[in-house]
Parts: C-alpha cells; sequence; structure tokens
C-alpha cells in the first residue's frame, strides 16, 4: 500500500508533514482548481478557519476518509461530511494564544484600559481608581484545552478558577449547576465548541444569574450567546463584558454592541498570533501520524467539553 495522499493549503504544511512515516502531502490552492492528486486523496487539510465553502470542497474528494482541521472549532463541519469521513480538530494548538487572549482583555476590563487609551486619543489625563484582576472569582465554562491554560495563566494573579464542562468529574462542575455557580462569580469565561448543545447557552437566565457589575469573557464561537439577550444586559450598563466573536459576525458597523459601555470587542483574533501554523501543523503532524499508523487520531470529534 501506498502513502496516504494528503491535501494540504500551505507551504508550512508541506514543510511539517514532509518527514511524516506514511504521509504524501501535497499543495492545493484554496482558491484555485484542486490538482490531480485529489482523485486519491485520503485527507484533506482546510484553510484555517475555513467556512462552508470548504465544506463543499469534500465533494470533489472521491477516496476522502478524514478531515484535519487547523482550528479546534469544528461547527461548521459537523454533520456536514459525506458518511464515511471523519473529522479531527486541532486541539491543543491555540489553547496557550486563546488564554493569553481572556487573561488580556480580563486586566483591560478591571484596569479600565479602554477607557485610558480614550482618554488618551483626547489628549486627556483621566486619573481615577481601577478595580484589579487580583482576588476576583472567574467561572470558566468549558473544561479543555484552552480553560486549562486559562486557568493556569490566572494563578499568578491570586485569581480562584472554577470549571465546568459537559459533566461533572475530579475538579470540575457539570454545566447543569452553571446557574447556580453564576451568582458566586466576579466573571464568567465561555470557552465551549459551538454544537446543537451549546448553541444559546448564554441566554437571558444564565445572564440574568450573573451578578450585577459581573464581567462576561465569550472566546468561544458568537452564537453561544443569544445576541439579544446579551445586548440588553450590556447596553443597560448591568453587566460587562469582552468578546473576541460575535452573532453575526463580522459585527455590522450599526449593531447596538459597538456602543455598549463596558464592553471590548476584538475582531476574532484570540488564536491570531504568529506561531499558529508552527503550532497547528505540529498538531496535525501528530494526528496524521498516528492515522497513518492505522490508529484513531486522538482528536477524532466527539461531541463534548
Amino acid at each position: 500500500m501506498g502513502d496516504i495522499v494528503v491535501l494540504v493549503p500551505h507551504d508550512e504544511g508541506m514543510s511539517a508533514l514532509a518527514d511524516v512515516p506514511g504521509i504524501s502531502p501535497v499543495r492545493y490552492d484554496v482558491d484555485g482548481e484542486l490538482p490531480e492528486a485529489a482523485e486519491t486523496a485520503q485527507v484533506l487539510v482546510p484553510d484555517f478557519l475555513a467556512t462552508q465553502e470548504a465544506v463543499a470542497m469534500t465533494a470533489k474528494l472521491p477516496n476522502l476518509q478524514l478531515v484535519q482541521l487547523l482550528s479546534a472549532g469544528a461547527e461548521h463541519w459537523v454533520g456536514r461530511l459525506p458518511d464515511g469521513v471523519a473529522l479531527s480538530d486541532c486541539r491543543g494548538a491555540h489553547g496557550g494564544a486563546t488564554a493569553e487572549w481572556v487573561v488580556a482583555v480580563l486586566l483591560a476590563v478591571y484596569r479600565d484600559l479602554p477607557r485610558f487609551v480614550r482618554a488618551q486619543d483626547e489628549r486627556r489625563w483621566d486619573y481615577h481608581y481601577t478595580e484589579e484582576l487580583a482576588g476576583k472569582r472567574v467561572l470558566v465554562v468549558g473544561a479543555g484545552d484552552v480553560a486549562e491554560n486559562t486557568a493556569r495563566r490566572l494563578a499568578p494573579f491570586d485569581v480562584d478558577v472554577t470549571l465546568v464542562g459537559r459533566t461533572a468529574r475530579t475538579g470540575v462542575h457539570g454545566i447543569d449547576e452553571v446557574h447556580d455557580l453564576l451568582p458566586h462569580h466576579d466573571a464568567c469565561v465561555v470557552i465551549v465548541p459551538l454544537t446543537d448543545d451549546t448553541r444559546g447557552l448564554v441566554d437571558a437566565g444564565f445572564l440574568a444569574a450573573m451578578p450585577d457589575g459581573a464581567v462576561l469573557v465569550n472566546a468561544a464561537r458568537g452564537p453561544v450567546a443569544d445576541t439579544d439577550a446579551l445586548t440588553a444586559e450590556l447596553t443597560s450598563g448591568r453587566l460587562r463584558g469582552a468578546l473576541d466573536v460575535t452573532d453575526p459576525e463580522p459585527l455590522p458597523a450599526d449593531h447596538p454592541l459597538w456602543t455598549a459601555p463596558g464592553l471590548l470587542i476584538t475582531p476574532h483574533v484570540g488564536g491570531s498570533v504568529p506561531n499558529t501554523m508552527r503550532r497547528a501543523y505540529e498538531v496535525v503532524a501528530e494526528q496524521l501520524g498516528a492515522y497513518a499508523r492505522g490508529e484513531r487520531p486522538p482528536n477524532l470529534v466527539e461531541n463534548g467539553y
């Protein structure tokens, strides 16, 4: 049996997979025609943060057996692949960068950095006291790689972190407890995959359970939160927040979230750092190495968090 043909969208991927035994990487252009090798390709690596347009590519690959993502989010792919085609995500590649973003925005909100930046733009000396991150109680909804990285990075700030997962286990509360936990935390960080179970998880009831002045951080996907309910709480000033994702995304220029007091918005950049592709392809190499050995890739998508 010959090597497994893997379609790869980047030169970095070609280099990273060149020495993986049993793998034959073939470069393709995401905006062009597929190479002849597509007829025999068993694995497709879509572009980073690829959307529905990339899913359609799978119909042109008659021997496809596995889609290996460069992102941790798999919502555009789950339930949309041809029968018999497996899906593996890139869990482990972006956890550190996204966790760093979480810490950064929590510091920015508590130390009132957006207000100071606006004052600087106006050349105005806006001296005032701020809150601090130290001593805060942070509820992290999601208990995977990003959550673990977040908890580790918050520890030096003397933050009390509580983890929530799909089911309870040692050191992790179950999602059925989240409404009881929210009133006792100063901030809630949402880091879950977008699935049928998590779509709209952060709804009016979820937000109402958060105490006045609490901070909601969404580092997951926009549809995990009910946009109308979130807009209502933030524009009223009762809650504060930091969003790296929105629904819709990109956020329209006339959307009321732009002017909500106490809200910091970034354009889905949590994992967008210079080493993103290097780390992603390191994970891909591990996944496809296992696949080439006839093993189950460790990151096969299962509907948990």
